[in-house]
């Protein structure tokens, strides 16, 4: 189970505090996503605007990292680094989205200076993001870009099973939606195909129990949601 952004509840996601409330309750993966300060700071956020989470105009990569901290978030939070969160949770297990390509070199810096490598995986929408954190990062464990599962999921339809394994073969787990553009992605069949390829199968974002419990019937290794809370009890549950 993965945090998707910690835990917000009660807290501003994607802050500290968002991760104290997920990892207070026994989470081991957080999932975050990262965009670069003007001063080439990896900073945890997963908009490019501050609209959304801090109700103001303007945008993460135009303002220095000591003007995003000075941000108010709520509940006393403003901006982290991807640094301070390495360091302040250094048993946590990090899934980390970049955002942007001139996050890639900063993220590289961030892990590479917490010692880090062995306790993340790296992931982007972009394969040329992705592919440029890998490169950087030898032995990190990373997740498919959408271009790369696109056509993994594509040689899993097909039956093309060698073909899927080459397309993968670098790869450690596709995070992936249930569903896309009305399309189901995530079924048995499906799972059991990526599974072959020696992948692991990460759905999100899933927010009820029930959801949870058919998706891990299907033989998902992950489920990232923002209920860290709720899929604690479906684990315990499954356990007895």
């Amino acid at each position: 189970m993965l945090a998707h952004r910690g835990l917000a509840l009660e807290a501003p996601e994607n802050t500290l505090l968002a991760f104290v409330a997920a990892i207070g309750l026994g989470v081991t993966h957080v999932e975050t996503d990262v965009h670069a300060s003007s001063d080439g700071v990896a900073v945890i956020a997963h908009d490019p605007d501050l609209q959304r989470v801090a109700g103001i105009e303007g945008r993460v990569g135009r303002l220095n990292f000591r003007e995003l901290r000075q941000i108010d978030l709520g509940h006393e939070q403003g901006f982290a680094s991807l640094a301070e969160a390495l360091d302040v949770f250094p048993e946590t297990l990090f899934n980390i989205d970049i955002k942007s390509m001139d996050a890639v070199a900063p993220t590289i810096a961030a892990i590479r200076d917490a010692r880090a490598v062995d306790r993340v995986l790296v992931t982007s929408f972009s394969e040329r993001r992705r592919r440029a954190a890998v490169r950087a990062l030898p032995g990190v464990a990373t997740s498919a870009s959408s271009s790369v599962f696109a056509s993994a999921l594509a040689a899993a339809r097909s039956g093309a099973t060698p073909l899927l394994r080459r397309i993968l073969r670098d790869i450690d787990a596709v995070q992936v939606p249930e569903t896309y553009s009305g399309v189901r992605i995530v079924t048995k069949r499906t799972v059991a195909q990526l599974h072959s390829a020696k992948v692991e199968v990460h759905v999100w974002t899933v927010n009820d129990a029930p959801d949870m419990h058919r998706l891990l019937d299907l033989g998902v290794d992950g489920i990232v949601t923002d209920r860290a809370d709720i899929a604690l009890g479906v684990l315990a549950a499954r356990a007895q």
